[in-house]
């Protein structure tokens, strides 16, 4: 018998993002029109709704037109930058091939779609659903789910306050909280550490593809006004990736002489000496992209790991007492670098269908009509167009598989479906030993153009409790030294954009890992790309991890 003090609700959301707040506004929504007041609140492991929140973006609103239809009108941050120019190039080392947009489905024109923060609009639709009766608990992160005597989800617990590393409680030590509901459901984003156990409790992953995943790293910047375009939308493939790693970037302009740029490397990359985070660097060292940023000034950085598996990724959506929305199921649309509206459809769809369970006097158990509502969606015709797009281009190759892609998409686009889906395989298998590559060559960083990586955490505002249990673990802390070092170099060391991890100690012949848990960004590269996934990322204490004002 637990002594936490709990707290009942119809529906708990875990996670403020874009699913999780259009969840909680669709539920009460949905009740009212019943006639009914029902309860729901939001956990955010943020210090503040949007804190942790990071995306390009260019945002589809068809989702946002369904859910409030004058958010236009209705001082939504969204609607202050229309897209107005839509670019796609090619680049080699030192130029750049355009891709005419003719050649591309119409989907991907990004017409009537808008760029700004995610962030800020998850701010706003936080007010809005405060407005509408929504509790939303910002800085209490989920640490664990309860379970009844009968298996089913009940709710979930906010981890403890106040604990020391060593374990023990310091003066200000505060139990955790239990939230029972009659449905949850979880919202964490990509690879939740609580989205995880769920997965592997009930299995809802055995008829899925395995998820596979890049990671984004952005960087906000103030550029010159005279090369600032509100509305201008550019993507990029190519250099600097080479033969044996897939992925693009953006450059998007955005409101108040902003520009948001960002790099996404695919995570099933085979060189151990390979760093995201430096071949963004390098990327912005391309003349076509160094014009751009001529004079300007590097304001904010972050990154964060993002679902690349599509639909045949996607895991079973419910289980008994709740219901996976979001990315932590995994809508995003590669091709088009989409994913907000896939989030926010999943959300409403979710909360139709847990007001008709509760009205009908049902909790606890599995929410069939969700996954039902979502096999009819607008949003699985979309991502099932795609499908094929990542799985064509990691076989094939940039060149090749794009253009295959791209003849699957046209084909789909006019209902001529292709009578296969291709499969994937886990990024953290792709590595290659460190004897078998050549390790890339990257500069230096100026410090104007380029910069190294305690800079740009510093940048992302990231702070946590120093004196609390570390929350990147290890399942066998010998692994990192004995396994990796030899065989991989140790590719935490690289892959992460943060910092976190090194090897100290080589010179003298004694190797230690090191953890610099301090300066973890919550991306969750680690826990998916690590070769043995020895790393487990679990919650740190709620209010920690990055703060991005705009992002």
């Amino acid at each position: 018998m637990s002594t936490r003090e709990s707290m009942p609700y119809d529906v708990v959301i875990v996670g403020a993002g874009p699913a999780g707040l259009s969840a909680a506004i669709r539920f009460k929504q949905v009740a009212a029109e019943q006639g009914a007041d029902l309860s729901v609140c939001v956990l955010e492991k943020g210090s503040e709704v949007g804190a942790h929140i990071l995306s390009g973006a260019v945002i589809d609103p068809r989702s946002l037109d369904e859910l409030l239809p004058n958010w236009r009108e209705d001082g939504c941050p969204l609607a202050e930058v229309p897209v107005t120019e839509n670019h796609h190039w090619v680049l080699t080392a030192t130029g750049k091939r355009t891709l005419p947009e003719f050649l591309t489905p119409p989907f991907m024109h990004n017409k009537g779609t808008y760029t700004g923060s995610l962030g800020n609009l998850c701010r706003w639709l936080a007010g809005k659903a405060e407005e509408l009766g929504v509790e939303i608990f910002p800085g209490f992160a989920a640490a664990e789910i309860l379970f009844d005597e009968q298996g089913s989800v009940k709710g979930v617990a906010t981890g403890d306050m106040g604990v020391a590393r060593d374990g023990t409680h310091k003066p200000d030590y505060t139990p955790g909280l239990e939230l029972h509901a009659k449905y949850t459901f979880f919202a964490e984003g990509v690879r939740g550490h609580l989205t995880k156990e769920v997965i592997r409790t009930f299995d809802l992953a055995k008829d899925a593809q395995p998820q596979v995943y890049g990671l984004g790293i952005k960087e906000l910047w103030d550029i010159d006004p005279a090369l600032h375009s509100p509305g201008r939308v550019i993507h990029t493939q190519g250099w600097p990736l080479g033969d044996d790693a897939n992925g693009g970037s953006w450059l998007y302009h955005q409101a108040n002489g902003q520009v948001s740029l960002g790099f996404v490397t695919w995570l099933n990359y085979t060189n151990p000496y390979l760093s995201p985070f430096q071949e963004m660097q390098k990327w912005k060292t391309h003349p076509e992209i160094a014009a751009i940023l001529k004079g300007g000034k590097r304001v904010s950085y972050g990154a964060r790991a993002i679902n690349d598996g599509g639909l045949q990724s996607i895991p079973k959506l419910v289980f008994p007492g709740g219901a996976l929305i979001g990315c932590s199921a995994g809508f995003l649309n590669v091709p088009r670098l989409k994913g907000t509206h896939g989030a926010m459809k999943s959300g409403m769809m979710a909360a139709e269908a847990a007001v008709a369970a509760i009205l009908s006097q049902r909790e606890h158990d599995e929410l069939a009509a969700y996954p039902a509502a979502f096999e009819t969606s607008w949003l699985h015709k979309e991502l099932s167009v795609v499908r094929n797009v990542v799985p064509l281009v990691k076989k094939f190759g940039d060149f090749l598989g794009s253009g295959l892609a791209g003849v699957t998409m046209w084909l789909e686009h006019f209902g001529l479906k292709m009578p296969f889906t291709m499969k994937h395989h886990p990024d953290h298998e792709s590595l290659w030993r460190k004897d078998l590559v050549k390790p890339p060559v990257y500069p230096k960083p100026d410090g104007v153009l380029t910069f190294d990586r305690l800079s740009s955490v510093f940048l992302s505002n990231t702070n946590h409790e120093e004196d609390q249990p570390v929350h990147l673990t290890l399942k066998d802390p010998n692994v990192p030294v004995e396994y990796d070092l030899p065989l991989y170099d140790e590719p935490a060391q690289r892959y992460c954009p943060a910092g976190v991890y090194e090897i100290v100690g080589q010179e003298t012949g004694d190797p230690k890992f090191v953890i610099n848990a301090q300066n973890c960004v919550h991306c969750k590269t680690c826990d998916i790309k690590d070769p043995t996934q020895n790393i487990n990322w679990v919650v740190p204490e709620g209010g920690g991890g990055p703060n991005y004002p705009n992002m």
